[in-house]
């Protein structure tokens, strides 16, 4: 494999070394076995575009793309934003890897002159849906530092940015990774006393419980979430006539008992009653987040239902609002339309439930929901949609093949085809629920992706999908339909549909004549799974276990992250000869300077910043930072001109400093050079007495 292959690939418009270790202290906390790589300096349009660069040959990674329209300034900002915009939509077009598109902030004086060029990438991005943008006002919500910009920095290496805001970047970009690369959770379980309002409805009565600004805070936020296309359910100990009454007193609250899609209120354990609401909304238990403000119950939940993800409120209610919003878990990459309208869809479920129920037989049923199938092929506002699905779907799914958007759309680009299936019924609209991606090949019709949503399972969709590809081969003159078939943890549902149609041959692969595939026609027990048997979804691959509520609590501070980089990586300089200690307190500042910014212990007056670890962008920051407490500016030829020490340093700063005491500083030095040693003590008395 290329050292490459699986990288954060990253390219900017100015030095952006600085944030490798914010990087990298995220990729280790978050298990992601990731390199992380930077192109040339300033090659981002290269980057984009070149076939043979580093992103290009990115295949299982995530490409970083760092731009800071100050930096175009002086070259026409609006033509070169107009060029990214182009360059962007070429690249998710014919990159494997995911792009994320990171707008660094500029300095505050040039805000106005950017804002119009701004907004036009704003626009230019948001009609490009594989594309993961990360804004200045994103990072800035988040991840607020007190320091920003380094103006030194920038003069001296192009290094715009402090370290705390570096860490701030990482951060955001990092999260913004984990959203993509991470199965999403599904549902949030949420407790009622003291979680979703302030007092105990069955001691305080329902209208003597409050909703302070804390859960009114958790309350939006849910909501949100909700919208968003995350189910909600309550798993309350309490009795449940309080609980429904307290939502009918309390009007004022963000949510109504009719956002959740089900419920468990009751006296039984938390983990029995998640288990319960899985198998209701037939979902994994492993897609679930409890949210409760007793630590108790999350820890027996987590132990008695290890995959869920157990969240225990603050103890301090004022910070449940920040907490909530640094908890990763609740991230989405995305939202598409059909994310939007899963609550929606679930109750349009449970119609369907009490309908079946009532129709007295499944014959009944199916014949009653007037089911409208539309096969066709994908639109490019689809996309989203469609590579969500590969990466969601687990029973009706042939091939369990897990496509990115970058992935569907190079399948299309090599020469293949993707057909959508849309369904609506007279309950609802089920929206875009399945996909096919397909080759034609010398004789056949070779399936790539074959798949349907559960929602959609046991209604003949899954029927109707082979008849239109039997129909589409027929057309074309092509002899067969070819479904290969792979064995997973949760696609028997699959494997029995395509063996209800004729066996798999030897290698696997289920191959059908193409009029025998068009005329592919639903009966009632003929190999599909019934709606009331489907299996529940879960996760394609088993989580990483990743410590949320340490992130919201511990790691949501830039400088905090800073810290722990330092101490995580704090090294043992090699053995010396001799170690000088500082005769100065200027000296002594400036080796406590270096010794935190090359991270050891202690730093002798004539060590050599290079031979301890320093590099280039190490010395620009650590010039920067004189220039920031000293208040001088020292050339970086400094660093390069001999032995780079803190004496020699000591030295320069001196020198500048003396340069600085006044312009007549030259003048002074020739006089001094045509006076006797008597009258320079004299003029010097003189000096002395007038300071």
């Amino acid at each position: 494999m290329p050292p490459d292959d699986r990288a954060i690939a990253i390219s900017a418009t100015f030095t952006a070394e600085a944030i490798q270790p914010g990087l990298a202290f995220w990729t280790g906390e978050l298990g992601l076995d990731y390199e992380i790589r930077f192109a040339g300096y300033n090659t981002l349009f290269q980057q984009l575009l070149d076939p043979a660069g580093l992103f290009a040959s990115n295949r299982r990674g995530i490409d970083v793309a760092l731009a800071r329209l100050e930096d175009w300034l002086t070259a026409g900002v609006d033509e070169q934003v107009r060029r990214l915009a182009e360059a962007v939509r070429a690249a998710v077009h014919t990159l494997p890897a995911p792009l994320i598109v990171a707008v660094c902030p500029p300095k505050p004086q040039h805000e106005a002159a950017l804002e119009k060029p701004l907004r036009a990438l704003r626009e230019a991005l948001a009609a490009l849906p594989a594309v993961h943008a990360i804004w200045p006002e994103d990072v800035a919500a988040l991840y607020p530092v007190e320091e920003t910009h380094d103006p030194h920095g920038e003069e001296l290496g192009h290094v715009p940015y402090t370290a705390a805001f570096f860490a701030a970047l990482a951060a955001a970009i990092a999260r913004k990774i984990h959203a993509i690369v991470t199965p999403p959770y599904k549902v949030a379980a949420l407790d009622c006393d003291d979680t979703l309002w302030a007092g105990i409805c069955g001691e305080d009565g329902p209208r003597g419980v409050a909703l302070d600004p804390p859960r009114r805070a958790l309350q939006e936020f849910m909501a949100a979430r909700r919208r968003d296309g995350m189910l909600l359910a309550l798993c309350s100990k309490n009795n449940e006539e309080d609980v429904v009454e307290t939502f009918r007193a309390h009007p004022e609250m963000p949510l109504r008992l009719e956002d959740f899609a089900a419920r468990r209120v009751n006296w039984e354990s938390k983990a029995a009653n998640l288990g319960a609401l899985a198998a209701e909304l037939e979902l994994g238990i492993d897609s679930f987040i409890l949210v409760d403000d007793n630590p108790k119950e999350c820890t027996e939940a987590q132990a008695e239902a290890p995959g869920i993800l157990a969240l225990s409120l603050p103890a301090r209610a004022e910070e449940i609002p920040e907490f909530l919003k640094h908890v990763w878990a609740f991230d989405r990459a995305s939202v598409t339309e059909e994310d939007r309208r899963r609550p929606e869809l679930y109750a349009q479920r449970a119609e369907r439930a009490r309908a079946a129920e009532a129709a007295g037989g499944l014959e009944r049923f199916l014949a009653s929901l007037e089911l409208d199938i539309v096969v066709a092929p994908m639109q490019a506002a689809q996309l989203g949609r469609v590579a969500q699905l590969t990466q969601r779907t687990n029973q009706m799914n042939a091939t369990l093949v897990r496509r990115t958007e970058p992935e569907v759309q190079a399948h299309l680009a090599g020469g293949g085809e993707c057909l959508t299936v849309s369904v609506k019924d007279r309950f609802g609209d089920y929206g875009l629920a399945g996909a096919i991606l397909f080759r034609a090949e010398a004789a056949a019709l070779g399936v790539d992706t074959f798949l349907l949503s559960c929602r959609a399972l046991g209604r003949g969709v899954e029927h109707r999908m082979i008849a239109s590809l039997g129909e589409i081969a027929a057309a074309r003159g092509l002899a067969r339909v070819e479904i290969p078939f792979v064995a997973g943890q949760r696609n028997r549902p699959a494997a029995l549909f395509l063996e209800s149609l004729r066996p798999a041959d030897g290698d696997g692969v289920f191959r059908l004549a193409a009029t025998e595939a068009a005329g592919v026609a639903y009966q009632v027990g003929n190999g599909s799974t019934a709606p009331a048997e489907a299996g529940r979804e879960a996760c394609p691959t088993e989580r990483k276990r990743i410590d949320y509520a340490r992130i919201a609590t511990e790691l949501r501070d830039p400088n905090a992250v800073l810290e722990r980089i330092r101490v995580s990586t704090r090294r043992s300089p090699a053995p010396r000869a001799s170690f000088s200690l500082p005769r100065t307190p200027l000296e002594r500042a400036l080796a406590e300077l270096w010794a935190g910014l090359l991270n050891v212990p202690a730093v002798g007056i004539h060590d050599n910043f290079f031979e301890l670890g320093g590099h280039s962008l190490l010395a620009v920051q650590l010039l920067s930072r004189v220039r920031q407490i000293h208040g001088v500016d020292v050339s970086l030829e400094v660093a390069y001109s001999g032995e780079f020490t803190v004496a020699e340093l000591a030295k320069a700063v001196e020198l500048k400093e003396i340069e600085q005491t006044g312009a007549d500083y030259q003048d002074l030095l020739r006089e001094l050079d045509g006076l006797s040693d008597e009258e320079v003590r004299e003029l010097l008395a003189k000096e002395q007495g007038a300071g």
